[in-house]
């Protein structure tokens, strides 16, 4: 028995496969990525088992769109390797549980209801993880399918740092910081609760990628995150703008701008895109080096230095760093510039342990020295997405849904 874990996205589907091994769910033996799911896309599949790698152009029949092809040819792939009718449960990675889902759950129609109820709060990742889901469940019938939440590590947030400062009857409405990126964050701290003996003091985490947050914990839980309302919030991302003044938005909305058009610039066409005019990905920036893409890289690592201060206010000191995500895994270059920035606190990295940590596993690359632990973490949402499956599985949670 396996328990497939997916995230599914408004033009790729994510996929890993976690064995259950005496109750117990396993590292994945095959994961991979649908692209080209747009409508009149030309999908496209990569996937890794058991180290091999291999990808395919998907053909798209008449009268059916690429979704429906990638799932019946994930079914297919999933068969040819001796899985395909040992699915215990498909794990959905959901942005936005609201404040109505602190745990995972097995999804029931109800429960389809009320998610696309915080459509709005997560424009661009919530109705296509719920799209997802109804077309797994269309695809796998007799599957349990389970609603894994990234806001639900941020419920132990004291209302102190999830309340705005309004009116007291928006916040009944739900109008609140809500903190995302809860699975990665989950995996992080496991990992650390393994293998540091601080993980359960003063720790920041640092989700760094596309889409970028940071989230102090205490005893191992969430009191303070940088993203909010919305996945909007906190730092320079990708192409999302991070923190900004209402005030712009409500001059924009002076200057003619619609719903739409502030939407798309706020979470397309900002962030390292929108400071360097070249591209969000900062490999690219790395390598461009024109002025517009040192800047942006500047403005990034700034960000997260500064949030980084105001989390360890709020911890009242550190004890632990830990890096993830895409760029956190593996731009040394942005960790040694953070750590440099941070060395008030007692943080000092080793050179050369800080250019080997390649991202592919839990490393730690502090001094001997250093004050604080200084860790490179490879985040595995999917896991985690997978083990709160197999939690409600054993108390049989999908006998009752």
């Amino acid at each position: 028995m396996a328990i497939l874990a997916v995230n599914a996205g408004s033009s790729s589907l994510k996929f890993s496969l976690h064995p259950l091994r005496d109750g117990q769910v396993q590292p994945f033996v095959l994961s991979g990525c649908i692209d080209g799911l747009e409508p009149e896309g030309c999908p496209g599949m990569r996937w890794k088992y058991l180290g091999k790698n291999a990808q395919v152009r998907l053909a798209v029949p008449p009268g059916i769109g690429p979704f429906e092809a990638a799932l019946e040819r994930l079914r297919e792939l999933l068969s040819s390797l001796a899985h395909g009718s040992a699915i215990a449960a498909v794990a959905h990675r959901v942005v936005h549980g609201g404040g109505q889902f602190t745990q995972s759950v097995v999804v029931t129609d109800d429960i389809l209801a009320r998610l696309a109820s915080f459509n709005s709060l997560a424009p661009l990742h919530q109705p296509h993880n719920i799209e997802g889901i109804r077309r797994f469940r269309k695809a796998f019938p007799a599957v349990p399918q389970v609603a894994c939440f990234d806001t639900a590590f941020h419920a132990t947030l004291p209302e102190v740092d999830y309340a705005f400062a309004l009116p007291r009857k928006l916040l009944g409405q739900g109008i609140r910081r809500y903190g995302f990126h809860g699975l990665s964050y989950q995996y992080i701290m496991s990992v650390l609760q393994q293998q540091s003996a601080r993980a359960n003091a003063r720790v920041i985490m640092a989700h760094l990628g596309n889409g970028a947050s940071l989230c102090a914990t205490r005893q191992g839980q969430s009191i303070a995150t940088t993203m909010g309302f919305s996945a909007l919030d906190g730092l320079m991302m990708g192409t999302r703008s991070g923190s900004l003044d209402a005030g712009v938005l409500l001059y924009l909305m002076e200057q003619g701008w619609t719903h739409a058009q502030i939407e798309t610039l706020l979470y397309k066409q900002s962030g390292l895109l929108g400071v360097s005019g070249i591209s969000a990905d900062v490999r690219t920036l790395r390598a461009n080096g024109s002025p517009n893409a040192v800047r942006a890289l500047e403005q990034f690592t700034y960000r997260v230095v500064r949030e980084a201060g105001a989390l360890t206010a709020c911890l009242g000191g550190l004890d632990v760093l830990a890096f993830s995500g895409g760029i956190g895994e593996n731009d040394a270059t942005l960790r040694a510039d953070v750590s440099a920035r941070l060395a008030w606190l007692g943080v000092e990295i080793d050179p050369v342990l800080n250019q080997k940590a390649s991202g592919s596993e839990a490393c730690t690359i502090h001094t001997a020295d250093s004050a604080i632990e200084v860790w490179v973490i490879p985040t595995d949402e999917g896991r985690v997405a997978a083990s709160e499956a197999a939690l409600l599985l054993a108390r049989g949670a999908h006998l009752a849904a």
